[in-house]
């Protein structure tokens, strides 16, 4: 779901129920931008591992991001604040879709997406796990292409992501070397499709 590849029912109760829906607001008014690694693992819906992948990743709001894929198959996936661009290089393919399209109820909108999260999703408390605070999210939009996503949190942000989609597939991420609001340069979030590359979409 992040190859194409982050709040309307608050839950208030006990200051530790609250810890991750506060926990997360806090990350969106005070995180602008953002770098990290991740390691990202698919299973299927019997938890057989089908997939292993890394890369980087690095956003600044509202709607740019960059996600580099490295192993074991490149690609890149870029916002620019009006468009996201996914090149599949082993394809030498660009598929481009308008960024409202293309990010409103997915989760690089709850990473990189605008502060009015609340109208793309509803959240809930999650629990505790992993040393984590859990929030679950699930999108709006009946078409959003998956089920729901599992944000965990600790004081540094978010330190993990886990999608499910309407099969039962769950996609797990694990960020690190997290650095939030570095600075960033302009050109990181511009894409221009290599030359003789197939370009598809908007």
């Amino acid at each position: 779901m992040l190859r194409l590849a982050l709040l309307a029912a608050l839950l208030f109760g006990t200051a530790a129920q609250a810890a991750s829906i506060e926990r997360f607001q806090s990350y969106l008014r005070t995180t602008q931008a953002a770098r990290a690694d991740f390691e990202q693992k698919v299973y299927d819906r019997n938890r057989k591992l089908v997939q292993e992948s890394k890369g980087t990743f690095v956003f600044l709001r509202p709607g740019r991001f960059r996600w580099t894929y490295a192993k074991p198959y490149p690609q890149l996936i870029v916002g620019d604040g009006e468009r996201v661009w996914i090149h599949d290089e082993d394809l030498n393919q660009v598929t481009v879709r308008r960024l409202v399209r293309a990010v409103g109820a997915t989760p690089a909108a709850l990473l990189a997406g605008a502060s009015d999260i609340e109208n793309a999703f509803d959240l809930a408390e999650a629990g505790t796990r992993d040393g984590l605070d859990w929030l679950e999210a699930k999108p709006r939009e009946r078409e959003a292409g998956f089920e729901s996503i599992r944000l965990g949190l600790s004081t540094a942000g978010v330190e993990a992501m886990e999608l499910t989609d309407h099969f039962g597939q769950i996609t797990v991420l694990r960020f690190s070397n997290l650095v939030r609001n570095p600075t960033i340069d302009a050109a990181t979030f511009r894409f221009t499709p290599p030359k003789g590359a197939d370009v598809l979409g908007d």
